[in-house]
């Protein structure tokens, strides 16, 4: 049976018990009855004798709000008041007299007022303008919309609205010049009319003129026949002023024009058309035109026979033409671009080409020409004599790697603050800004990452550069980003190094992490673009409360995996330090608990680096790092570090692989301009004579006499990462990034010897062989043994090696 029919067959009789809708009581038991009890008396004692409650009102009141005595204590307080204020406001009616009906109720009921009534002006009783003497109150006198009385288009009758004072004067002085001669022989000098009546008057003296120009009487209705007024109108006059003789004049050949016109006419002649009238020429058109006496006798015709005083083929002229032949802007440029300059000019002036409107113009572009700026001039120097007789101190540049956020920028930082290249003040700044975004710690790191994405994120992105010297040396600071996603960046910094900086955490838990990360790659990295001196930086010790233990353990794996990757014992130096607290960089811990490391601190163990050889006597080799805007005197310039060979002002370069000449205009070394540099140095050059489209990060700077070879496939001997196949890889050198693929595996070799190990042409490398493989790439790059190249696929890098 479905539910449906279930509740249709529902007694509801059976379900539902009687309920008659009678209220009921809950009956109440002894507990209930005490805590009214209770209730009561507690109330009782904080109401007091002056306030009038029953008990069955408290109980009533207690038994609503369950028992709480404060809130029963509000609601009777509450009930008490209204009754309060209808007694006082009773006994204020009875006091003050005031009846019940004389209160206003809008609702046709009875108002109950709990205020003493007042009226308006025992409200405003203390104003002071309510008290002015009746000698001294005015009558003030609003001005009406309309006018009063009178309809609508205004009366002359007597029974009209009452004039002012105003308006009956100006219509005596009305009146007055209406009843005055309208002869204009009789007006004063200094008198006139309007234009408008000085014509009509000027149109009726000409009517009753003759031919022979005497003049007839003019009968008296003349003027009221005119088509131009009205009879029973009044005209309406204006201030007289001066007539100037040159209006007379006007007036007068009209007059005699007129007069003509009237005499050719006649009675058999057409009728006499009375002429509109006009308003005299302005002073321009009167110049112009010239006076009418002098023209037609009609308008029209002078007005047909207009001649300007002016040439009409101003414009039609060619000689006068400025648009005939090229602009001057034209000539202009082509004076500047054009090689020969001004003699290409003349030439084309003397063979006749040039229209003869712009020989003159090319003539004198040709004399004001702008001469090009002097080309800088080669001194001739002899750069490594020079070299040698300056004595400068020891260049070395060395590059800090690490996994990240093992404290590389913090330490440099720490490095340069303790040297005083970076003063107190800028430290200070960059810890207020660096506690801002949350981020105090970063403040001796945000020495050297200067980029906003950098100090937002945390990490370095770019290869930082900086420079501090010492007694005997000038370093030059390449910190590297340590997140594997900027490894290209960091092969760039590697590859201007001498020597390296591995920066390692030794706080629990990171070093082990680091090694698993990008400490063993940075370190393979730095090997393999020949860097052969590494100092490991054993960095946060101070978290570990200087542990020898800790140190000694991180010294045996860190050694042992260097020494594989083809370091020598000699040349690998672990220094303990911290970079947040600045012991053992700069100067000796203090600590007691780092009292047992007696060793060379960090910068003791930097200048322990033997100088790096200058290959002064090969060609000129320059790697481009950066192209940037020098200046407005030097708008192109390239930074890089000089690989090989030497150069000074004035020479001439060859940029590869565009294969663009260019001329050396100034040279800069260490930002401080020079006019020569040798190898190993780190310099900016401004160039001249050569467009930017022509360079790139990562092209060679070089003589056009030992140019570097433009490539599409060479040969290299890698040592192997992971496992290398025929397959598509990244090639890097420095600051070049081309795409590429493994084309060939040519044979393994012997890591001692170099000698081919078992059969040629494998078909796989293992990880740690070196092998010999043929590389292709997609474009031309400048490239010679024996460059240093990584390879890498996938973001991982899978081998490196020389060029053979």
């Amino acid at each position: 049976m479905s539910r449906h029919k279930l509740v249709k067959s529902m007694d509801l009789d059976n379900e539902i018990g009687d309920f008659d809708g009678a209220d009921y009581e809950d009956d109440m038991d002894a507990t209930d009855e005490s805590q009214l009890q209770e209730g009561v008396v507690r109330v009782r004692a904080v109401l007091g004798p002056s306030v009038h409650v029953s008990d069955k009102d408290i109980e009533d009141s207690l038994w609503h709000y369950y028992y709480d005595s404060d809130k029963t204590v509000n609601y009777l307080l509450q009930q008490q008041a209204p009754a309060q204020s209808k007694k006082l406001a009773k006994k204020d009616k009875a006091r003050n007299g005031i009846s019940k009906g004389s209160l206003l109720d809008l609702d046709g009921q009875k108002e109950q007022c709990c205020c003493r009534y007042f009226s308006m002006a025992q409200f405003f009783a203390d104003a002071p303008w309510l008290n002015i003497p009746a000698e001294r109150q005015g009558e003030i006198l609003i001005e009406p919309l309309y006018p009063r009385g009178g309809l609508l288009g205004g009366s002359s009758n007597q029974g009209g609205p009452k004039v002012s004072k105003l308006a009956a004067l100006a219509a005596a002085r009305k009146r007055k010049e209406t009843e005055r001669p309208s002869n204009p022989g009789l007006q004063q000098p200094n008198s006139s009319v309007a234009l408008l009546e000085r014509l009509k008057s000027q149109s009726l003296s000409s009517e009753g003129t003759d031919a022979k120009g005497s003049e007839t009487n003019i009968p008296e209705n003349a003027v009221s026949a005119s088509p131009l007024r009205r009879p029973g109108v009044q005209t309406r006059k204006y201030p007289s002023r001066k007539k100037s003789s040159h209006n007379e004049d006007i007036v007068t050949a009209r007059t005699a024009s007129r007069s003509s016109s009237d005499a050719i006419g006649g009675p058999t002649g057409r009728p006499n058309v009375q002429t509109p009238p006009k308003a005299a020429p302005s002073t321009f058109a009167s110049t112009v035109i010239g006076s009418l006496q002098e023209t037609a006798p009609s308008l029209v015709e002078s007005l047909e026979n207009l001649t300007l005083h002016f040439p009409q083929n101003l414009y039609t002229n060619t000689k006068f033409n400025p648009f005939v032949g090229p602009s001057p802007d034209d000539i202009v440029t082509k004076a500047q671009t054009s090689s020969k300059g001004a003699n290409s000019v003349k030439k084309n002036i003397q063979s006749g080409k040039d229209d003869r409107t712009t020989i003159g113009i090319a003539q004198g572009v040709a004399d004001i020409a702008i001469d090009p700026a002097p080309k800088p001039k080669s001194k001739n120097l002899d750069v490594v004599a020079e070299f040698q007789k300056a004595k400068a101190k020891h260049a070395a540049n060395f590059v800090v790697i690490g996994h990240v956020d093992a404290g590389k920028s913090t330490l440099m930082g720490r490095l340069l603050y303790d040297l005083q290249v970076v003063d107190q003040r800028t430290i200070d700044k960059y810890r207020r800004e660096a506690e801002k975004i949350g981020k105090s710690s970063f403040a001796l790191a945000w020495v050297l990452d200067q980029g906003t994405e950098e100090r937002n994120r945390g990490v370095t992105i770019d290869i930082a550069m900086n420079k501090f010297e010492t007694d005997n040396t000038s370093f030059t600071i390449l910190d590297a980003p340590g997140h594997r996603d900027f490894i290209p960046n960091m092969i760039a910094g590697a590859s201007q190094a001498d020597f390296a900086v591995l920066v390692i955490d030794a706080s629990t838990g990171s070093f082990e992490s680091g090694l698993r990360g990008q400490t063993k790659e940075h370190a393979l990295l730095v090997r393999s673009m020949g860097v052969q001196r590494i100092v490991v930086a054993v960095n946060k010790l101070d978290t570990v409360q200087w542990s020898k233990d800790r140190f000694d353990e991180i010294r045996h794996q860190i050694n042992a995996f260097l020494t594989t990757a083809g370091f020598q014992a000699k040349n690998i130096a672990f220094v303990p330090c911290s970079g947040l607290t600045g012991d053992n960089i700069a100067k000796r811990a203090e600590d007691p608990q780092a009292a047992w490391y007696q060793g060379p601190i960090l910068l003791e163990a930097l200048e322990d680096s033997d100088p790096a050889n200058r290959a002064l006597d090969k060609p000129l080799r320059l790697t481009i790092t950066d192209i940037f805007r020098g200046g407005v005197q030097n708008p192109l310039s390239v930074s890089g570090r000089l690989e090989s060979g030497s150069l000074q002002v004035g020479d001439k370069i060859l940029a590869m692989p565009a294969n663009e000449t260019a001329t050396i205009k100034s040279v800069e070394v260490d930002a401080e301009p020079t006019d020569w540099a040798v190898a190993g140095q780190n310099i900016i050059l401004h160039l001249t004579d050569i467009e930017q489209k022509y360079l790139k990060p990562g092209d060679v700077i070089c003589p056009s006499s030992a140019p570097v070879r433009n490539t599409t496939s060479f040969t290299v001997k890698i040592l192997a990462f992971d496992h290398v196949t025929p397959m598509h890889v990244e090639v890097h050198r420095g600051r070049l990034h081309v795409p590429g693929r493994i084309t060939q595996l040519v044979a393994v070799l012997d890591k001692g010897t170099g000698a081919v190990v078992g059969k040629k042409k494998p078909r796989l490398v293992q990880p740690g062989s070196v092998a010999r493989v043929v590389v292709e790439v997609e474009t031309a790059v400048p490239l010679e043994a024996p460059a240093r190249v990584v390879l890498r696929a996938g973001g991982e890098t899978v081998a490196a090696g020389l060029l053979e």
